[in-house]
């Protein structure tokens, strides 16, 4: 991964943040609004995003008559992250010199 060319998925910080609290363990929709602080418009959107491209699968299972959405980030996820932490950190080693 290069400066040039980060991901979207590292471009908003909202997608940042449900990265970064799906790293720990899977969460529910609600969880992850509740964390964010995101509407549901808003999160739901992001969600779509990072699942279509491969960061993030869900799981959808009815309890009772609702939907109940769990995420959790995919090796692929956890990779790329990982990339872009690390292009940060050179950053910040080259701008110490």
């Amino acid at each position: 991964m290069e400066i040039y060319n980060i991901p979207d998925a590292f471009s908003l910080p909202l997608r940042l943040k449900i990265l970064s609290c799906l790293l720990c363990d899977s969460k529910s929709f609600t969880e992850l609004r509740e964390i964010t602080k995101a509407t549901d418009g808003n999160i739901s959107v992001q969600l779509s995003k990072l699942e279509g491209w491969g960061y993030i699968v869900s799981e959808k299972k009815l309890v009772g008559k609702k939907t109940n959405s769990t995420y959790r980030i995919t090796n692929y996820g956890i990779k790329q992250f990982e990339e872009y932490i690390n292009l940060l950190e050179d950053i910040l080693k080259k701008s110490k010199l």
